[in-house]
């Protein structure tokens, strides 16, 4: 299943953690945080100033997938 910027961080991590070190490569180090529970990637990148896209390709490759399957 490709990983979506709707996706909370919390399930893409628990679901797929070696997105763990891409979260982190982006900047983004809210993995351990109470808000990864609710905030999905869109809105934790946004707060951060990562590129949403970028994150979300490079989290879908990590995990074998293409980004928009």
């Amino acid at each position: 299943m490709a990983i979506t910027k709707d996706m909370t961080i919390q399930e893409v991590v628990e679901k797929n953690p070696e997105t763990i070190r891409v979260f982190l490569e982006h900047g983004l180090h809210c993995i351990g945080c109470s808000v990864a529970r609710f905030e999905n990637i869109e809105q934790g990148a946004l707060a951060h100033g990562i590129d949403v896209d970028a994150l979300i390709r490079d989290l879908n490759t990590s995990v074998g997938e293409k980004a928009g399957e």
